[in-house]
């Protein structure tokens, strides 16, 4: 039986080279055609308050989508990682000013001027960071549990974002590891089929 911790560690890189691969101009264009189909989304459009990851270099962009997101009208609020237990907690945010250096060289809001993000997560929707993601709905992350953990209490929207190029039809997955409920890409959505249990945040259309 194949090592699922080595395999994934073989695919965080081979997804490492292929992000690397855009140049500027090409992840510009991805970053908009998908920030284009997200803002499309209903469960976009009803929700109240995002929340989402504050992109690195070669990540899918978010400052446009936090950007859009206050000029429509809705909170904001972005993660903190707290150090020596591998969880996080999302603070709202007003301004990109509240920002600041935090864990592994991405920026985080700062917690004595940020209010904390409370409630189950209804009417919001969660903006899911990945390596990669599979038809599914399941990621490969970081490999540190952060979001694994934050899902596993949040009863919002979940929303995958990715480039197409980093999509396979299957991932290793864990037992604890959850499917968002869409993918949002550069050339695509997909809703993904999850169990009734798992549809609380809204309704369909």
């Amino acid at each position: 039986m194949k090592d699922v911790r080595a395999e994934k560690k073989e695919l965080r890189a081979f997804f490492r080279q292929v992000r690397s691969s855009f140049t500027e101009s090409e992840k510009q264009a991805l970053d908009i055609a998908m920030q284009k189909k997200l803002f499309l989304l209903h469960q976009y459009r009803v929700a109240d308050t995002v929340l989402t990851y504050v992109s690195k270099a070669a990540e899918p962009d978010t400052f446009r989508i936090i950007r859009k997101a206050w000029r429509d009208g809705k909170k904001v609020a972005v993660p903190r990682c707290i150090d020596g237990i591998c969880e996080m907690t999302f603070y709202y945010i007003t301004s990109l000013a509240q920002l600041e250096a935090g864990s592994f060289g991405v920026m985080e809001p700062n917690a004595e001027k940020c209010r904390p993000f409370e409630g189950d997560g209804q009417n919001s929707i969660c903006i899911v960071p990945g390596m990669a993601f599979d038809c599914e709905g399941f990621r490969l992350g970081y490999g540190k549990g952060y979001y694994d953990r934050f899902l596993s209490g949040y009863d919002g929207f979940t929303i995958g974002v990715c480039y197409s190029k980093c999509v396979k039809w299957s991932l290793p997955r864990g037992k604890y590891d959850k499917p968002v409920r869409m993918l949002v890409t550069d050339k695509f959505f997909r809703k993904i089929r999850c169990p009734a249990e798992q549809r609380r945040a809204f309704s369909d259309e």
